[in-house]
């Protein structure tokens, strides 16, 4: 049974017993455009007491790069090497654990923050952003109008609000080829707005996983993938590191998964009905608080 914290005493021996932090960012740290209450004062806190901060997001459309942006245009404080996006680690799951060929493209389902970070490792892509593929216009398979690319060895698909029936077709054609690999930046079936929830990425890699009849690699939590990534590039101790996420099915198997604590706040997507009552999810986090901006009262202990 999850521990529920609410004191400043409980929040204060969180702290006491964990040296890393790994937290999601949408419905952790903000929603949509707006920083959750308290936020910025906690992870103050952390950095004060020589706590590591790491930023683990599912979210595919924006590079670390742009992910930055956003931390400083909401005043939240983050360096480029603390920052772990699922666009980032399915490029690198290409380059280093496929090394694909630097001749060999991959065809995306996507935005502009996958392609950059495929291309800051080396990949060419087609698809995307590509005006030509961003068409309401009907597809067909009739040569005249499309030859595939022979050079596509891998197919990936992330969020993307302009994915159309063109993109779909052309990424099942290539991904039915022998050889050719099926990623997924992540599987969430939606995620927070600010003002509702929306289909996420999971959603948009759907109709090929129905269309193909098999499930993609997927690079983003709950997946060990992301966590290698992380690993290979920050030494932490399990023992004493903890996951902050607001999605049962995400945030909070990906640290069980890894041997890590957990801690589930309810500023996102999952509700108290998911946690209790006879409806209850069967993952079950080791504490739960209501919004992370309560642990600043830590400092109060």
């Amino acid at each position: 049974m999850a521990q529920r914290l609410s004191t400043a005493e409980e929040y204060e021996a969180l702290l006491e017993k964990h040296d890393t932090w790994l937290f999601d960012c949408d419905g952790v740290l903000w929603k949509g455009d707006h920083v959750i209450e308290g936020v910025t004062q906690v992870l103050d806190l952390l950095r004060r007491r020589n706590k590591k901060v790491v930023f683990v997001t599912n979210n595919a459309t924006k590079s670390r790069k742009t992910l930055l942006a956003k931390f400083k245009d909401l005043g939240v404080q983050a360096h480029v090497d603390e920052v772990y996006g699922s666009a980032y680690t399915a490029a690198v799951y290409i380059s280093t654990v496929l090394a694909l060929p630097k001749h060999l493209k991959v065809y995306v389902i996507g935005q502009s923050g996958l392609e950059e970070e495929l291309h800051a490792e080396g990949i060419q892509t087609l698809g995307g952003t590509d005006p030509a593929d961003n068409t309401l216009a009907p597809f067909n398979l009739n040569p005249e109008s499309w030859k595939p690319d022979p050079d596509v060895a891998a197919v990936v698909c992330g969020l993307d609000t302009k994915v159309n029936y063109t993109k779909l077709s052309k990424a099942f054609a290539y991904a039915q080829k022998e050889g050719c690999h099926f990623i997924a930046t992540n599987t969430d079936s939606t995620y927070p707005s600010s003002y509702g929830l929306l289909p996420g990425a999971g959603s948009i890699s759907a109709p090929l996983r129905y269309a193909l009849g098999k499930d993609p690699v997927v690079c983003g939590k709950p997946s060990g993938t992301m966590l290698d990534v992380i690993k290979a590039k920050i030494h932490f101790d399990p023992a004493r590191t903890i996951m902050v996420g607001d999605r049962l099915n995400t945030d909070i198997e990906f640290g069980k998964h890894g041997g890590l604590a957990t801690l589930l706040v309810l500023t996102g997507i999952t509700a108290e009905s998911d946690i209790t009552g006879p409806n209850a999810s069967p993952t079950v986090p080791d504490y739960v608080v209501q919004s992370l901006g309560d642990l600043r009262l830590a400092d109060k202990a």
